[in-house]
Formats: C-alpha cells, structure tokens, sequence
C-alpha cells in the first residue's frame, strides 16, 4: 500500500504552482534575452515532499496570566504640589507611596510613608516641593 501525501502538502504545492504562473513577469516576452540556469541553482528549486512534515508544528503552551494587583492611580502636578488619586479594584490590599522628585538640586525629594489601600477603596495622597516639580509616581507594595 502506498502512503498518500497529506491534504496540506497537496495545497502546498497547488499553491506554488498557480502562484508561478499567475506571477507577471514570470513567462519570457517575445525577443528577450534569457540568462543562463545554473544546474545548481534548478536542482535546488525542485521540493521534494518527504521534506515537508504532515502535520502542523506543535503550538507552544499560552502563557500563564498575570496576577492581577495594584490600584490604578492618576497622578496631577499643579506647579509645586502633586496629588494623586488611587482606586484599589483588585480584592488585595495595596500599600501606597508616593514619590516626589524636585526640579531645583537644592530642593530634597520626598517619598511618603506607605499608606494602605483595601479593595475598592480610594485613597488621595499629596506631596510638594519648594519650587517646581520634576517627576512624581505611585509605587505599589503587597503588605
């Protein structure tokens, strides 16, 4: 009994051949010169079916998900203040700082003590600097 080549390697090679004679281009006009085949290069446009796998290649394992934490913040910097505005929507409590950088060398940075945020609940946190502020962040921690 002889094996039969699987329905995927028979669109395979279909495919390549319609997609070489629907190529523009690909048929010699009249009165062109054609270049010279090299014998090498033609025996390696031949395919040879017994190369092509029968089956699909195995999918890698879906990564796994993200523990989902942290409350969402929206932090707003108002010249040298800076309030941030937290919702904790996860069912995990959240430890909060806020984290002040200066603009001016002069002017020392300030990062706040850890505030806790339980699930679902909003917390606002504040800080400032003398003069103009650079950056200012949230970081979340688990208690």
């Amino acid at each position: 009994m002889r094996a039969r080549p699987s329905r995927a390697v028979s669109l395979l090679v279909t495919s390549v051949v319609l997609t070489a004679l629907l190529i523009p281009g690909a048929t010699p006009r009249p009165g062109t010169r054609q270049p010279a085949v090299d014998p090498e290069s033609a025996a390696l446009a031949v395919v040879d079916l017994a190369d092509i796998p029968a089956e699909p290649p195995v999918r890698p394992a879906p990564a796994v998900p993200r523990e989902l934490f942290g409350a969402d913040c929206d932090t707003e910097i108002d010249g040298s203040q800076v309030i941030a505005r937290c919702h904790n929507g996860y069912p995990e409590t959240d430890l909060l700082r806020l984290h002040v950088e200066c603009d001016r060398w002069w002017d020392l940075d300030a990062d706040s003590a850890a505030v806790p945020l339980d699930p679902a609940g909003r917390v606002r946190l504040t800080g400032r600097c003398w003069k103009e502020v650079r950056t200012a962040w949230v970081s979340h921690q688990r208690p």
